[in-house]
């Protein structure tokens, strides 16, 4: 057994001692179940977050208005340091879609419910024509379509096929499952080997695309989301490049009718008028409020609580991630309508770019803990005493992915009690990534992701049906309580949750 080993067990051992004997008093706990219960706003901020502010794009226009709308609703509630902080360059730019109508018109008129590609260009006003399938399967077979596709309408063949699922549209989890999550998978591969197929997929898209540039058709339609829903994807584009061409995405039921009509040998039309917008925002925001800390020793010390406030254009981005926003606001109201003094500062965030990258998140920790382009560390690291990340819909929380930090868990054990009753009581060693709290994690920090009931998320996100309705508002209560608890079970404690070994010495070997 060798002494880091040992000196490793010594201090799970000390977190576990002093967590036990500083539990915050149920007194809190109590008037926090009862502000976030009997005095909830998660009804109206629910509506705000959804019908009123809209789709939010990355650095669009109706973006920007939800920034300083979301501002505005910090004032409200009370908080005199909500501010907008300027987290990343964005190549791309602003886009926004201001027309969509869609249809076929031979062999017999149908309208389409679509959802053109973000940072895709316009058509020429309402545009008709001959709908061509270009079906290949590498790129010796592109040549026969050169000198073909001007003027036209290009159909991109089915990249999936509708399968009938026997599943249910919205599920919680079981308690055999949450047992399940419990266990340590480190010890196997979960994700098997990686066999590169899709880079050949890639490669024939990009080739595709070129030749869409140089044959200048009037639009190009993908199939993508089921039940007749579009999905929302973007396209490559820089400002300062050329429009490019209009791309719409139908669901796979609309687009496979089309591809099928052809096939048999139909003529097949479409007319399409699609006005989209592009601006030189070349910016990426996040949303920052805070409640300071009080402690002379502590109150540089943050505790982060944060979700992505941009979105996908199709819908009103409310499971993905409208809910998260909700929660992690209404998490704070709770803490500063109770008017609770923290040792530590808690800190809300609301990041922006999440969608294309991390953009938000990685340009916070850039600024104020890690410099990643002078591998250096920020005064902010060490101060940085525990994220909280909610992203996978708006489903129950049931517990924490510790991101193999085994340390973390004396700590949330001790801040768990008063949660028991609702439902939060797993702990689970996993990894889970794809959302804001890796920008910390790849850092050796505390950032943590909830476990949450899957509700109807993966059938919904990314689609036009991201609305209002894919929120659980009884669910998003008792997230709320949960998060308010543990930021200020966090602020409060003598200690904070350590980096894990190796950290920080480790990022200056990369």
């Amino acid at each position: 057994m060798t002494k880091r080993f040992l000196v490793w067990i010594a201090a799970i051992g000390t977190c576990s001692m002093l967590q036990a004997q500083i539990s915050q008093p149920v007194e809190m706990a109590y008037k926090v179940k009862e502000a976030a219960f009997s005095q909830s706003h998660i009804d109206s901020l629910s509506q705000f977050m959804t019908d009123h502010l809209g789709s939010r794009l990355a650095a669009s226009k109706m973006k920007v208005r939800a920034e300083q709308m979301v501002i505005d609703k910090l004032n409200a509630y009370g908080f005199d340091n909500a501010r907008i902080e300027f987290a990343s360059d964005f190549s791309k730019g602003g886009w926004d879609n201001e027309k969509n109508y869609v249809a076929m018109t031979a062999p017999y008129y149908c309208s389409f419910a679509a959802n053109p590609k973000a940072w895709s260009g316009s058509t020429d006003g309402l545009v008709k024509a001959e709908c061509v399938l270009l079906e290949v399967n590498d790129t010796t077979e592109l040549a026969k379509y050169k000198g073909h596709l001007d003027g036209k309408i290009v159909i991109l063949p089915p990249t999936q096929e509708y399968e009938l699922s026997f599943r249910p549209m919205a599920k919680r989890y079981t308690e055999e499952e949450l047992a399940e999550m419990t266990k340590d998978i480190r010890p196997s591969d979960p994700w098997g080997r990686w066999n590169g197929g899709n880079g050949n997929r890639h490669a024939l898209r990009n080739t595709i695309d070129s030749l869409i540039k140089l044959e200048s058709p009037v639009a190009v339609i993908v199939g993508d989301g089921t039940f007749n829903i579009p999905g929302s994807r973007g396209v490559n584009y820089k400002v300062g490049e050329a429009e490019p061409v209009p791309e719409i995405v139908l669901p796979i039921e609309d687009h496979g009718r089309m591809v099928r009509l052809i096939k048999s040998g139909e003529n097949v039309e479409m007319e399409i008028d699609v006005r989209n917008t592009f601006t030189d925002n070349q910016k990426i925001n996040n949303i920052i409020a805070e409640i300071p800390g009080c402690d002379p020793k502590l109150k540089n010390e943050v505790v982060l609580l944060g979700a992505h406030l941009d979105s996908w254009h199709g819908g009103t981005g409310c499971a993905d991630n409208a809910s998260g926003c909700i929660t992690m606001m209404e998490a704070i109201r709770i803490l500063k309508s109770l008017d609770i003094k923290p040792r530590r500062t808690i800190r809300l965030a609301l990041w922006g770019g999440e969608e294309q990258g991390l953009y938000g998140s990685r340009g916070y920790a850039n600024k104020n803990l890690y410099d990643n382009n002078e591998n250096k560390l920020k005064p902010g690291y060490d101060d940085f005493a525990l994220y909280l990340n909610m992203d996978f819909g708006s489903g129950r929380f049931k517990g924490i992915y510790l991101e193999e930090n085994d340390m973390a868990l004396p700590y949330f054990e001790a801040w768990k009690k008063p949660l028991i009753s609702l439902g939060f009581d797993t702990f689970s060693p996993s990894k889970v990534g794809s959302t804001d709290h890796v920008s910390f994690s790849r850092l050796g920090l505390p950032s943590y992701q909830f476990i949450q009931d899957p509700l109807d998320y993966f059938r919904t996100y990314h689609t036009t049906m991201d609305t209002y309705e894919r929120l659980s508002l009884d669910d998003l209560k008792v997230n709320a309580a949960i998060v308010a608890w543990l930021a200020y079970s966090a602020a409060m404690d003598d200690t904070h949750i350590p980096v894990k070994p190796g950290y920080p010495e480790k990022l200056n070997k990369k």
